[in-house]
C-alpha cells in the first residue's frame, strides 16, 4: 500500500521550514514541499496540472503574503496570494478529493474583544493583511466545505524571520531596546504546529472546519522579549513602550488570544505552554551560533 502523499506549499517559510524538519519523524507519510517557484498557486491550470500528475491524498497550503506593514501598499498581490490562490487551492482539492488545510491568522479579528477569541466570534480586521487572509477563509470555506482552517498567532521559528531572530539578533548588538508592551496575545512555535497538522493527518479524523492554534498562555511582546533574554542570559536592558510611540504603517490587533478548547477536545490536543516551547526554540537555535553583544 502507497503511503499517503502530502504536498506543502509555502516551503520555504517559517511554518514549511518546520514541517520539512519533522518530516522525518513520520515516515508513514510522502511529502513534497513546493515553494513559490515550483508552483504557481494563484494560476488554475498549472495546480490542475501538478494535482494530475502527483494525485495527493493532503494539501496543507502554508503560503502566504505576511509582510503586514508592506500589505498597505501592496494590496493587490496580499489579496492575491492570500485570498485568490487559497481559494483556487482549496477549489482544486475537491475536484481531485484532496483532504485541505489552510492556515490563516488572528489579524481576522479587530482586537478590542475582552475574552479569547472563539472561532465563530465576529470577524473584523483592522488592516490588509488581515482582510486580504480573511479573503482566504472565505473563499476556501465557499468552494470546499471540507477543508480545515486552522489560525494561528505570533508565530516563529528557528526557520525565516521572526520576533524571536529578531530580538535575538538586537540583544547581541544593543545595551538598550524597547518593546511594547500593551499589545496581548499566545506565541506559537511553529514546530509545535507543524506537529499539529501531521497528527491531524495521520489521526484518520478529519473534521472540517475552523480551528484555533496557539501555545499555552497570555503575554505582551514585552513579555516575550523579557523570556528571550532571560532564556539567552543577555544583560541587555528592555524598555517597555505603548503601541503608540511605535507607529506602523499597518494597525496592529490590541488583542489576539485564542479560545483553544475545540481543536484540544476534537482532536485530543495537549498544547505545550509558551515558555517551554520558546526554550526549545532557542535550543534549536543555539546548535548554531547565537550573536554576543560586543563589550
Amino acid at each position: 500500500m502507497s503511503k499517503p502523499k502530502i504536498i506543502v506549499t509555502g516551503a520555504n517559510g517559517q511554518l514549511g521550514n518546520e514541517i520539512r524538519a519533522s518530516s522525518v519523524l513520520y515516515p508513514a507519510l510522502d511529502f513534497l514541499f513546493l515553494t513559490k517557484e515550483d508552483l504557481a498557486i494563484q494560476e488554475t491550470e498549472s495546480i490542475k496540472n501538478f494535482f494530475k500528475a502527483h494525485q495527493p491524498q493532503f494539501l496543507i497550503n502554508c503560503a502566504a503574503y505576511t509582510a503586514v506593514d508592506r500589505a498597505e501598499s501592496e494590496k493587490e498581490i496580499a489579496f492575491l496570494v492570500n485570498g485568490q490562490a487559497a481559494g483556487l487551492l482549496a477549489d482544486v482539492c475537491k475536484s481531485f478529493n484532496t483532504k485541505f488545510i489552510h492556515i490563516s491568522t488572528d489579524y481576522v479579528f479587530n482586537g478590542l474583544s475582552a475574552a479569547p477569541y472563539k472561532e465563530d466570534d465576529p470577524l473584523d480586521p483592522v488592516n490588509t493583511y488581515g482582510a486580504s487572509k480573511l479573503r482566504g477563509e472565505e473563499m476556501v470555506v465557499n468552494y470546499n466545505q471540507g477543508a480545515i482552517i486552522i489560525r494561528t498567532s505570533w508565530v516563529y521559528s528557528q526557520f525565516g524571520n521572526n520576533f524571536v531572530k529578531t530580538m535575538i539578533r538586537l540583544m547581541g548588538k544593543s545595551e538598550k531596546i524597547s518593546v511594547v508592551n500593551d499589545q496581548y496575545g499566545s506565541p506559537t512555535y511553529a514546530a509545535d504546529l507543524a506537529s499539529l497538522l501531521l497528527n491531524i493527518i495521520l489521526s484518520g479524523d478529519w473534521i472540517p472546519g475552523i480551528y484555533h492554534y496557539s501555545n499555552e498562555g497570555i503575554i505582551t511582546w514585552f513579555n516575550f522579549a523579557e523570556a528571550i533574554k532571560e532564556s539567552l542570559k543577555s544583560g541587555c536592558e528592555i524598555i517597555p513602550i505603548p503601541t503608540a510611540a511605535y507607529p506602523t504603517p499597518a494597525k496592529r490587533p490590541v488583542y489576539s488570544v485564542f479560545d483553544t478548547t475545540k481543536i484540544k477536545f476534537i482532536y485530543n490536543v495537549n498544547i505545550p505552554y509558551w515558555r517551554e516551547s520558546l526554550d526549545r526554540c532557542i535550543s534549536q537555535l543555539n546548535s548554531g551560533k547565537l550573536p554576543q553583544r560586543k563589550q
